[in-house]
């Protein structure tokens, strides 16, 4: 194996910068690869007892990440290398060796302490199969990494072989593969932001409701139209549709029963019930909110108020008390 010797060419600045540049891209990328294939374990084998942050909003997080850091890796060492080519003493500089064994020993490193923890979790019996695939997830990226950069090491030429070559483009490919696959369970950013303007459509209905329940604490009576709750003091005005700008549907039903509809864009809860498959923990936000599932189109929410449970006793209130008013100050001697 080569060795640092004090005749390894003298690395200049823009050496340094394209193995910084190249480094931190790789590790960046190998992060985001292995957060991805998480995600795609945590989908397919959901956990009810862990709480974790929502599936989709991690994917697209490391997807976006994996797309702009990757590309960058592979053409900086696409350019090194061409520039090894022409000069092979570049392989050289003492930054590229250090850099390079620093990636060897993190990566020996994380495949030790990935085997360790799969034996510890195997004699514990705690091995499953959603913790043994993330487990290989690690030890394939980790190990992949090994293997690359001990090879490039002890090459003594700098000009790529063709089974090299070719093992490069099937590794660029499957990584192109778990980056598609992964747009296949986002959805597409259209189908996104429908989903991100029927979330505000619940949020906005919720608030609604509460203002309707605090209305009829304090006037003993349900609103005629969502106008009236509009409050110059609280500062609240009733939200529109986030897309149309249009007032949100009310109506009063009863005494105590009031309607709120609203028009969406997909069906029930995106987040957690896409394909059937549950991806969110069973005491999650998501889960609570099950009386607001709705399907695509316009969908009204019947709510009944109970007397017992809402009722103004002793002045309790769904809102928290106004804050008192502000003492007028005082000369206090010293």
């Amino acid at each position: 194996m080569d060795t640092i010797t004090s005749s390894s060419p003298k690395a200049t600045p823009r050496d340094v910068f394209l193995q910084l540049l190249s480094v931190g891209t790789l590790y960046a990328s190998a992060v985001c690869l292995i957060a991805l294939l998480f995600q795609y374990v945590n989908y397919y084998f959901p956990d009810p007892l862990q709480y974790y942050e929502s599936i989709f909003q991690v994917l697209r997080r490391t997807i976006a990440t994996v797309i702009v850091v990757f590309p960058v890796y592979v053409a900086t060492a696409w350019y090194f290398q061409k520039e090894a080519a022409k000069d092979p003493a570049r392989r050289d500089i003492k930054i590229r060796k250090w850099l390079v064994y620093l990636t060897l020993f993190v990566s020996a490193v994380t495949v030790i302490i990935d085997l360790v923890t799969l034996v510890h979790r195997y004699l514990g019996g705690e091995l499953t199969p959603r913790f043994g695939l993330k487990v290989l997830a690690v030890l394939l990226v980790a190990a992949g990494l090994f293997w690359y950069y001990l090879w490039d090491l002890k090459r003594p030429v700098s000009v790529l072989t063709v089974k090299m070559k070719n093992i490069l483009r099937a590794t660029v490919g499957v990584i192109g593969i778990i980056i598609i696959g992964g747009f296949f369970l986002v959805g597409s950013p259209q189908g996104q932001r429908l989903i991100r303007f029927d979330a505000q459509r619940i949020n906005d209905l919720q608030m609604i409701q509460n203002e309707v329940i605090y209305f009829w604490q304090q006037k003993d009576s349900l609103p005629q139209a969502l106008e009236e709750l509009n409050n110059d003091i609280s500062g609240f005005r009733t939200p529109l549709d986030p897309e149309t700008s249009e007032p949100y549907e009310y109506g009063i039903k009863g005494p105590l029963v009031f309607e709120l509809c609203a028009s969406f864009k997909t069906a029930g809860d995106e987040e957690s019930t896409r394909r059937g498959i549950k991806t969110t923990p069973i005491y999650s936000t998501a889960q609570q909110n099950w009386n607001w599932e709705h399907g695509i189109g316009r969908v009204c929410f019947t709510r009944t108020i109970d007397p017992e449970i809402y009722g103004n006793k002793e002045g309790a209130s769904l809102r928290p008390a106004p804050l008192p008013a502000p003492l007028p100050a005082q000369n206090i001697p010293d």
